[in-house]
């Protein structure tokens, strides 16, 4: 049985398989990335780090590229809004 870590999305903790990306934390949680400027609720769409839609807080740190990061246990995600 894969080994499943605890991330926190928005406040929520969410239990994932380590070893998954930050954008599938967000997507479990039903949370989006972010927000566009229209308040559309935005997520991953390219999966490789150049559209930017899937840019979130992590650990404290703006507009970190969530299809792009692994999952720490532990890991603080929220969304940028």
């Amino acid at each position: 049985m894969p080994e499943s870590i605890t991330v926190l999305v928005n406040g929520m903790p969410v239990q994932i398989q380590a070893g998954s990306i930050v954008s599938a934390a967000l997507l479990k949680a039903g949370e989006p990335c972010r927000l566009s400027v229209t308040a559309e609720p935005r997520t991953a769409l390219c999966g490789m780090g150049i559209c930017f839609e899937c840019r979130a807080t992590v650990n404290g740190v703006r507009h970190r590229r969530t299809c792009q990061m692994i999952c720490c246990d532990g890991m603080v995600v929220e969304s940028d809004r």
